[in-house]
């Protein structure tokens, strides 16, 4: 198999995995769970500028985010700028995309036998559950397709200007350093969107604050306990590459 062959085939598969897993979290994330019970924990009660009761309840979207960033670091790794922008844009694309056929699959009128169904001995009107589910609102689809991308940019120039000091070395650095502060971007963008300048919530500062605060201390959380992935994930890589090819793409990635 020819250099250029790897080399494509691999940026093929990083982008599937982050474009894939980007998608889904936008449509899985309409679920809230409660991450200590999930853990069989008390719920913590957490008081933050002056709002009370918080706990680490997250949107389901924080499930596939992780992989999201992992492939963006691998990806700027060994492509740098360039094949993060282009994947991040073809992303934002297609989850415009999805919405729309989404959108469109809401308004179709319901086959008669298929609206009242019994779910886990629970009857449902499913075309309710369906746009209760997929219907999700265009300030929190704004929001959360803006924050993806201002993320995503961030990430990777926060990744090469670590990159310049540290050379090829401490990978765990650059890679946690702008995953940390892409998702610290990432919490609060969304919220602030969707929620505080969205006049159907109209949240206070404090708010906003208070539950993006929340929920990058979860994030922070996990991208600090990703970094062995990462690692692993970047030495299957160097093994299928080689190392005169591995090599070649790092150096070249770093020139921009």
């Amino acid at each position: 198999m020819s250099h250029q062959s790897k080399e494509s085939k691999l940026f093929i598969v990083l982008g599937c995995f982050l474009i894939a897993n980007a998608i889904l979290a936008e449509f899985i994330g309409v679920k809230i769970f409660s991450v200590e019970e999930s853990l069989g924990l008390s719920k913590f009660d957490i008081n933050l500028f002056g709002v009370e009761g918080l706990s680490f309840n997250m949107s389901a979207g924080v499930v596939t985010w992780p992989i999201v960033f992992i492939m963006t670091d691998i990806i700027n790794e060994y492509y740098g700028v360039k094949g993060v922008k282009f994947l991040s844009y073809l992303a934002a694309i297609l989850i415009v995309f999805a919405f729309i056929v989404v959108g469109f699959s809401i308004k179709l009128v319901p086959a008669d036998f298929w609206i009242n169904q019994t779910v886990n001995g629970t009857n449902l009107n499913m075309n309710n559950a369906f746009k209760g589910v997929f219907g999700q609102g265009m300030w929190i689809i704004v929001g959360s397709i803006t924050a993806f991308l201002i993320g995503q940019i961030a990430d990777v120039r926060i990744f090469h200007s670590i990159k310049k000091i540290t050379g090829e070395k401490k990978l765990w650095l650059r890679a946690t350093g702008s995953t940390l502060v892409s998702q610290l971007i990432d919490s609060f963008v969304v919220i602030f969107i969707a929620f505080y300048i969205n006049p159907q919530f109209n949240w206070s500062w404090q708010m906003v604050a208070a539950i993006g605060l929340v929920n990058y201390t979860y994030k922070f959380i996990i991208a600090l306990s990703m970094t062995p992935v990462l690692y692993f994930i970047h030495a299957i890589i160097d093994k299928y590459l080689g190392k005169e090819l591995a090599l070649s793409l790092t150096e070249n990635s770093a020139k921009g």
